[in-house]
């Protein structure tokens, strides 16, 4: 008795899932040109809010499509090798979101993230990746800040998923696979209609419950508590923090999965939502609220300094209202303004220092910034944070 006969409905009815695996891999490697390790994070699993304090904590700034520089961010504080491999054993890494946006690398920042994610649990560290304002912006369906070239990777990485799908429907015993395009216009009034199709991409994938925006964006955290710190894109206040961290963390995530409707909660929308607040990141501290501030901060328990991105600080990382609140967007992606990469160390050892790239500190000796009088006039710049070499 033949194979066929014992087995009517062929292999794929046994082995569904191995084959649904093969083809997944086969549209990362056709993109991306990498084999992504695999997630051993439960679907439903509701991503963690609050993390005690690590050895060695490293906090990275907006990335905005520029995959190249996000490496050097990494390589800058000894995360990873020439090879882009993880080798910063148990530290542990947040990176304050802003990934989407002003570049054409988005979709491959996302994936180099998620490849070392991976990597670095196995090695005892971490990555916690979060979500900004242009990660909401994007999922909402506001694309004002896309670059042509961000319109075409979408695009690109879409036409392979399609194709994945396509091969996965000749297999019985898998379930077909929505149309991603479903119920999307062929057409943008407002839009050049060489960038129709992009933008057709752009919506299917990022919109809620579309196949990037339910991968990546859904494993975001919006608001993350690591030790003595709180993490958050724009910034927190009181009213946030009475809302409940937990609960914004994940709501959002249901609403990215597509369990809450086209737009964003409340607080993720509007000046002083979570993503979009700059209280606390103007460049002249004077304009800097420092009582809403301490407000904030004093009702979270052992908390005393909050570590935002979204705003450039055009003099490099710098703290304000005694170093309680630490601003570290640098502007680095060439979207921006191509600035020089800097991270955030925060250690049980040496305690809070900046590294940099900026080469007139590099010539004084070292990567670490002892202020910012050596580049501007002081005048101009905000206080530091106290850092050592």
């Amino acid at each position: 008795m033949s194979s066929r006969e014992t087995n009517p409905n062929g292999i794929c009815k046994d082995i569904p899932n191995l084959i649904s695996s093969f083809v997944d891999t086969f549209v990362d490697y056709s993109f991306s040109g990498t084999f992504p390790p695999h997630d051993p994070t439960p679907p439903h699993e509701i991503p963690q809010t609050r993390f005690e304090k690590p050895d060695r904590l490293v906090a990275i700034g907006d990335l905005h499509g520029d995959l190249e520089k996000s490496k050097q961010a990494f390589k800058l504080a000894g995360l990873i090798d020439s090879s882009d491999r993880w080798t910063g054993g148990s530290t542990m890494v947040v990176q304050v979101g802003d990934v989407l946006d002003r570049g054409g690398d988005e979709l491959k920042i996302l994936y180099f993230l998620e490849r070392l994610k991976r990597e670095a649990e196995r090695n005892g560290g971490k990555i916690v990746t979060m979500n900004g304002n242009h990660e909401i912006m994007n999922v909402e369906g506001d694309f004002r800040y896309v670059t042509e070239k961000g319109l075409e990777e979408v695009q690109v990485w879409l036409d392979w998923y399609c194709l994945g799908n396509e091969m996965k429907s000749l297999c019985q015993g898998l379930e077909n696979v929505k149309d991603p395009y479903q119920g999307i216009p062929t057409c943008f009034p407002r839009a050049k209609p060489e960038c129709f199709q992009g933008i057709r991409a752009r919506i299917a994938a990022l919109r809620p419950e579309g196949p990037v925006a339910k991968r990546f964006l859904s494993k975001n955290q919006t608001v993350a508590v690591v030790g003595d710190s709180v993490f958050v894109h724009g910034g927190l206040l009181a009213e946030h923090i009475e809302y409940g961290l937990e609960r914004i963390n994940e709501e959002v995530r249901g609403w990215i999965g597509g369990g809450g409707g086209r737009y964003a909660p409340v607080y993720c929308r509007g000046g002083n939502s979570v993503v979009w607040l700059r209280k606390f990141s103007d460049e002249r501290p004077h304009k800097c609220d420092c009582s809403a501030l301490e407000h904030a901060l004093s009702t979270i328990p052992g908390v005393k300094r909050m570590i935002m991105g979204h705003t450039i600080q055009d003099g490099g990382i710098n703290g304000v209202c005694d170093d309680k609140a630490i601003r570290i967007d640098v502007g680095m992606s060439k979207g921006c303004s191509d600035g020089f990469p800097e991270v955030l160390e925060i250690s049980k050892d040496s305690g809070v220092r900046i590294v940099t790239s900026n080469p007139l500190y590099k010539e004084k000796g070292g990567e670490s910034k002892m202020g910012l009088g050596l580049l501007v006039p002081a005048e101009h710049v905000p206080k530091q944070v106290e850092v050592k070499a």
